[in-house]
């Protein structure tokens, strides 16, 4: 990498953008092309025939010797299989370098090798990977050389959707027509499009790479399951926006060139409360775009983590007794003229439209509180999600100062007729200026929380797709905006008929509003008067996804069928127990292959030492014996934690797939393994460093 980096000239020069295309390609081929992107027009063979050509001449000069359809599985990662642009070889021995329009549109990979939860059998291989032309191609430029990735989505040859990213187009369309409904009632005619934005931050670990592999936990499940808190955590908050480590400021300068190329618009960059812990966030971007940027935010942080000596971290909860990591969804509505429907002005309480724009997403968001629970719900969030450093697991909004009182007042009187104002803030300081405050306060232990022009939904977990929640917010505002849509298309009395729209919404989905502090008892006491749900495990939440008004949501939008809804169900509950049995099953190997044997050697080592000193004479050896006891105890108590641990890991593997094995494992397979964990923190804390067969957490933690 050069010292200096002009990021202008650098951004988005490996992307087969927008200016790319009108450079390279014909004005009717261009036009063609924008046409499919814009408007959705079928695209001919003929015209993809020639933007392939262009698009390959155009990747080679970049490097590239391969293509591939990149797409996102229902394996929480991306997949590719990667072609070279060589045909068959000439009767002279020399090649050609080829891509044809149809090697452009579809691919195929073997669909029985990703998981379908029975919408395919092991031998129905055959599935299609589709161009999703509206996310811009780019070149992947690693230790493989180059490679063009096209975007794609990816279905089984019975056209069911297998991916993350068929169902958020699919969404996408769902808010599109809603969204314009609505604001033709207003009047608007301009506006063609209106497409969520959505900006995630990313939260991660960075830990040393020779440490990382000195720890079987890290290397099997991303996560450490042993470890004894150091004398020092986060207590102090030190390392929150601290200055950033020589070392760590490297590897951030890398990654954001490396994303910068690629198009991705990494601008915020800092250390989060945990120490190791950084954090990343882009600029917003159109939804189905962000989800790719997303994932290559997360590739870009772990290669080049490795170039640099380290290993990033994206697991919710790599260390317990620290912050855990997750990823705020910042999610709006815009249209493609650059109205965000989310914006309420300087007087929110005479903003009509925004107000009823509100109180649909209000009534989605409590009506669906337990789809967008589970939406956020993964293996490791369940160890996050209700610590004092995460949401809590039950859905709530948080509106600020100014909107409740409007809410307040609509519910009351029927009617707003004021907005609370920001105000000035004065420092005290002479010599700095007043600032001007904003109108209402944030709150970071809110689930859902509307800040300023958008909602930060803040319960995704750091290594998931952003995909599946933004699926289910486009489509539960969608089914609000339509009903508001059918009633108010048939009113006679069009302000009349918003009015009580407005205040319909707001009074009978009030209680999903909470401004308070999300992380105490009173308000799991308070919600649980109101009725919101509390799904506090991962098991718990995945009903959600089949029940009669989820099936209804989704398949009246087209975003799922029942049979691709039941497949989800089936793969997250697999998902959920192979997680936990790994984790089983590294837990037993660590315990029973390096802490008993560390633990025998310390023990032995000790007895020696006691034996020698009284044979020396007449001297006191009660700390020695007392240390000999007291590690012989905690053994003994580690070896019948791992025979318990053993037991029930083998009861689970016999337990029926499904909901019956991954409860089992929930309920007997983790307590058990938290109980193994216990006694051999404390032996940690006992036995010589030296003879420990592991980094600890200080190590890992502090010295990177």
């Amino acid at each position: 990498m050069s010292e200096f980096t002009n990021v202008v000239e650098i951004f988005g020069e490996n992307v087969f953008n927008d200016s790319v295309m009108q450079a390279r390609l014909p004005k009717k081929v261009y036009k063609e092309l924008k046409q499919t992107i814009e408007e959705g027009k079928d695209l001919t063979l003929e015209i993809a025939d020639v933007v392939a050509h262009e698009m390959k001449e155009w990747a080679i000069e970049k490097g590239a010797t391969h293509y591939t359809h990149w797409f996102q599985p229902l394996t929480g990662v991306t997949a590719e299989k990667h072609d070279s642009f060589i045909t068959a070889p000439k009767e002279d021995g020399k090649v050609l370098m080829s891509f044809s329009g149809k090697e452009l549109i579809k691919g195929e990979p073997d669909a029985s090798s990703f998981p379908s939860g029975g919408l395919r059998a092991t031998f129905e291989a055959r599935g299609y990977t589709a161009w999703d032309c509206t996310s811009p191609a780019f070149v992947r430029q690693d230790a493989a050389g180059g490679t063009l990735c096209i975007p794609t989505a990816f279905c089984s040859y019975t056209g069911e959707a297998l991916d993350q990213k068929t169902p958020l187009l699919r969404s996408m369309e769902a808010i599109n027509e809603q969204s314009l409904r609505l604001l033709k009632l207003f009047g608007n005619t301009t506006s063609k499009r209106v497409t969520p934005s959505v900006g995630p931050e990313q939260e991660y670990f960075l830990v040393d790479e020779k440490k990382f592999l000195q720890r079987k936990d890290l290397i099997f499940t991303g996560r450490t399951l042993f470890g004894a808190m150091p004398p020092k955590g986060q207590e102090l908050d030190d390392h929150y926006f601290g200055t950033i480590r020589q070392r760590i400021a490297s590897f951030m300068k890398d990654v954001n060139e490396e994303l910068w190329k690629l198009g991705v618009s990494s601008k915020t960059q800092h250390n989060e409360v945990a120490p190791a812990q950084h954090e990343l966030a882009p600029i917003y971007a159109k939804v189905n775009i962000a989800v790719d940027h997303n994932q290559l935010i997360m590739q870009t942080l772990k290669r080049v983590a490795c170039q640099h000596g380290l290993k990033c971290l994206l697991h919710e909860k790599p260390f317990a007794g620290v912050n855990g990591s997750g990823k705020h969804n910042n999610w709006s509505l815009t249209t493609d003229d650059g109205i965000n429907l989310l914006e309420p002005g300087k007087t929110p309480h005479e903003n009509v439209q925004f107000l009823l724009v509100l109180s649909c997403i209000l009534k989605a968001v409590d009506i669906h509180a337990d789809l967008l629970r589970e939406s956020a719900a993964d293996v490791g969030n369940d160890h996050r999600l209700g610590a004092n450093e995460a949401p809590p697991a039950i859905i709530s909004v948080f509106l600020g100062e100014q909107l409740e009182d409007v809410l307040e007042q609509l519910v009351s009187t029927g009617s707003a007729t004021h907005s609370i104002k920001g105000g000035k803030l004065s420092t005290g300081v002479r010599t700095l200026p007043d600032l001007y405050k904003d109108a209402t306060d944030r709150n970071r232990t809110s689930p859902f929380a509307f800040t300023g022009n958008k909602f930060e939904f803040r319960m995704v977990g750091s290594r998931d797709s952003v995909a599946g929640p933004n699926v289910v917010l486009n489509t539960i505002v969608a089914e609000a905006f339509r009903e508001a849509c059918d009633i108010l298309e048939a009113s006679d009395d069009f302000e009349m008929a918003v009015h009580d729209i407005i205040k319909k919404n707001c009074a009978e989905h009030q209680r999903i509003v909470f401004n308070g502090n999300g992380y105490s008892e009173e308000w799991v006491k308070e919600a649980k008067r109101r009725g919101l749900p509390n799904i506090t495990s991962m098991v718990d939440s995945i009903p959600a996804l089949v029940t009669d008004k989820t099936v209804k949501l989704f398949e009246e939008f087209h975003v799922f069928s029942k049979a691709e809804l039941e497949s989800r169900v089936e793969i997250k509950y697999e998902s959920y127990a192979k997680a936990i049995n790994i984790e089983a099953r590294t837990m037993i190997d660590m315990a029973g292959k390096q802490i008993i044997p560390a633990v025998i050697k310390y023990t032995t080592a000790l007895a020696e030492s006691i034996n020698a000193v009284r044979a020396a004479g007449d001297v006191d050896v009660s700390v020695q014996t007392e240390l000999l006891t007291e590690t012989s105890s905690l053994l003994k108590e580690t070896k019948e934690a791992l025979k318990t641990l053993i037991r029930v890991t083998e009861e689970a593997a016999a337990k029926e797939e499904g909901c019956e094995q991954a409860t089992y494992f929930r309920d007997s397979v983790f307590p058990a393994m938290e109980a193994l964990r216990a006694p051999v923190d404390k032996l940690e804390m006992i036995v010589d460093k030296e003879m420990w067969p592991m980094p600890s957490y200080g190590d890992l933690l502090f010295e990177v």
